[in-house]
Order: C-alpha cells, then structure tokens, then sequence
C-alpha cells in the first residue's frame, strides 16, 4: 500500500521481496507473534512515540510490527551503517506503514542523519543497539531528555556506555538493559552470535576452517558462542583475555589461552568480541603472517586498528565483497572483512529468527513495563524483571514442544527450611 510515513530507504520496489523474508522470520518468532496478537487486542502502547535504532533485519521488521500492533508510533533507523537489509527497509515503509531512515551502505553523515531523523519524532520510548539515539539526545538534543518515559538497550557495548552515563549522574531518563535478560544473553549472544560469525566470515571468503589457528579476543558470552562453533568446525581455537577469571574459564574449557602478542604471529583468522578498542593494534598487525584475516564481531569498528593497518599498508585492493586485501611493506597480505564492523551482520544476515524471537519479546514486554510503571522508575539502568525474563522462557518452551517438571509442595517447602538436613 502507498505510505504517508516519511522515509529514506534504497528502493520501495525492494519491498515484496522483504515481505516474502519477514514473513519467513515471523514462523520463526512464535513469542513474539503471541505477544503481538495480545498487543493488537489491549493496545497496552496507544498514544506512545518510539524511535528504535536497531539493525534493520527480518527480525526487527517483526518487533517494528509488534510494537505497532500494540499502538505505538514506531520510527526506525539503523544502528549500523552495514547492516540494514535494503528489502525489509521498503518492505516496512511500502507493507505495514512503518517509517524507516535506513540505508545499506550509508555513509557516516547519512548514518547520523538518520538518527537525528529518529530522534525528531520527539519520542516517549527509545530502543538502542549501541545507545546511539541516547547518545545524540545527551549531547545534543538535551532539550528533549524530560518529554522520555524510558529506553531499552540490546547490547553489551550499549549497557557499558548507559551504565557510564549512570556512574557519572548524567543519564537522563531511565533504560532497562535488556542485553542483560538471560533470555537474551545466555541465546542471543552465546547462539546467535556464535553461529552468525561463523556464516559471515564464511561467507565473505568462503574459506575453510578445519585445521586453521582461530583467535578469539574476548571471552563473554559472544566469544564463548563464536569459540564453541569454530571449534566445532574444526578449527584450534585460541582465547585472548584480560580478564582472569574468563581467561581460567577458557582454559578449563580446553582452549588454548595466550596474549595477544603470542598469538598474532600463528594466527589465522582473528575475530574481536570485546566491546573495547584497539584490541588488535597496530604492532599486533605487524607480527601477523600472510594471509591473516581479521573480523569483528562487537558492535563499533573500534576493536581492529583499522587506521594502523592502513598506515602499515602499501597497497589496498578488494579481493572479494566485503574483504578488503591490504598488502604490508614487507610483502605479507592482511585481510580486513566488512571494514572491521560487525561481520555477522554485514557480511551475512545476523543472527537466527529463533534466538531473536526471545530478545525482540524482551524489547516489546519492557516497552510494556515501562509504560505500566514510569512513575516507579527512577534514572538508572534497570535489569529486565525476572518475571518478563521467566516468562519468556517459558512461552519459548512451550512453542518449543519442551514439558518440564513442577516442584511439590513437599519440595518447595524443603527449599525454604532450614531444619531438615542429614
């Protein structure tokens, strides 16, 4: 149908194709299709302005359509500037009325455009992936900090910065870190992005990881995820850490532990999972041997010196979509993939409907949550509330075709005494 939405995507003619992928997303969303009809009938989000910037996939064409079903005025834009897939962009635009300020491709000042587009629908709610529609309204659109109820964020590299603004008494209204459900972290991020990496590495250079030296930098829940499947396909997989207590983790998990020094010699793939910059750097980049090829999978291109390793470079050329060849003084080649943004979803399509299904039900139920109880919440970065947490995983079961027992009045009550032992 023709919109009245305003809009800068690549080509409305894109869009049955995207309608024809959602479609085949939302089979996969079972949650939050049940979330969505319970949301066209109660209408718990009427009247409310939501800006999202999320990565504009089949997946968040579903939580767009949700959140709609449930009343809201959504406008997204994208929260990277590789990972928008241009058909569900016009889908959402020319199908289901939903303005969209999303362009694969896009470069930086188009990318920020759109941001200051979706922060000029004046929101109520915001959604981020990497805290960026925050960020723009703490610096420079401050004047609109007290027209918002709350937030939402869906990654670890957004938490750490929303938790910063809070530590300094800066945060101007409060976000519930929805990365940090378990529902979302312990799948998503393990999961999603573990198996997501992997296609788009593979992918972008069709490359076999049998036999090869797999360096991982970061051992959370994403590093854990991307290690577990390149180990599975083959690969000796190597950890990077600074972090103790994950580095033991690693180790006991039977990977191979080393510093980045030792390992950027015999290397030969390199991904970063840290949420941190300059992870690999410049004198990194140097010890590495030809035919190394590095990605990223945390949210900011900050975590490869990409600056360091042009400056190293006396010759660049594109060897394949998405990898850029970069040939060193003293003859070895580097291979950078997607421009060291997030490979998974620039080089492939992001992470499976299945384990989005359960992190987009987090960002429609705490959309829900914080509407219900805005007056309560003060500005902080709140957790999902467990009940939201435990009820998602128990919709997720349920779809699942899982059955699980139920304690006994016998065996709740011996979980809450003291008295009874040996």
């Amino acid at each position: 149908m023709a919109t009245t939405k305003r809009h800068d995507v690549k080509d409305l003619a894109l869009a049955p194709e995207g309608v024809r992928r959602i479609e085949w997303a939302d089979r996969q969303m079972p949650v939050l299709a049940a979330i969505r009809e319970r949301f066209d009938r109660e209408q718990p989000l009427s009247g409310y302005r939501i800006s999202a910037c999320l990565h504009v996939t089949t997946e968040t064409a579903n939580l767009a359509r949700t959140l709609k079903a449930g009343g809201a005025d959504v406008v997204l834009c994208a929260s990277n500037p590789l990972s928008t897939q241009d058909d569900v962009a016009a889908a959402l635009v020319d199908e289901y009325d939903i303005a969209v300020f999303a362009i694969k491709g896009e470069d930086n000042d188009t990318y920020y455009a759109h941001i200051e587009a979706a922060v000029d629908h004046k929101p109520q709610l915001t959604m981020d992936d990497g805290a960026d529609v925050i960020g723009v309204l703490h610096s420079a659109r401050r004047e609109q900090l007290g027209d918002i109820i709350a937030g939402t964020e869906e990654t670890t590299t957004g938490v750490i910065r929303l938790k910063a603004l809070e530590r300094d008494g800066a945060l101007g209204f409060p976000v519930i870190a929805v990365n940090d459900a378990q529902t979302k972290h312990l799948f998503d991020n393990r999961y999603g992005t573990g198996q997501s990496t992997i296609d788009g590495i593979i992918r972008a250079t069709n490359v076999l990881l049998a036999g090869k030296r797999f360096v991982v930098a970061g051992y959370g829940w994403v590093g854990r995820g991307v290690a577990s499947r390149a180990r599975g396909m083959g690969s000796h997989v190597i950890i990077t850490e600074v972090d103790p207590m994950r580095a033991l983790e690693a180790s006991m998990d039977g990977y191979e532990v080393l510093s980045m020094e030792k390992a950027a010699p015999i290397g030969d793939m390199f991904v970063t999972a840290t949420g941190d910059k300059s992870v690999i750097r410049k004198e990194h980049i140097e010890a590495m041997k030809d035919g190394a090829i590095l990605a990223n999978t945390g949210h900011f291109n900050v975590e490869i010196d990409i600056p360091g390793l042009r400056s190293l470079a006396t010759d660049t050329r594109e060897a394949r979509a998405f990898v850029e060849e970069f040939t060193m003084a003293g003859g070895q080649r580097i291979y950078l993939i997607a421009d060291g943004r997030l490979v998974n979803l620039s080089a492939a399509e992001g992470h499976p409907a299945l384990v989005m299904d359960m992190s987009f039900a987090n960002q429609a139920l705490s959309a829900e949550y914080a509407i219900q109880n805005a007056a309560e919440l003060e500005r902080k970065v709140y957790p999902v509330p467990e009940e939201i947490d435990k009820e998602i995983a128990r919709l997720k079961l349920a779809t699942m075709g899982v059955e699980i027992d139920t304690l006994t009045e016998e065996q709740e009550k011996y979980l809450a005494s003291w008295d009874e032992g040996t």
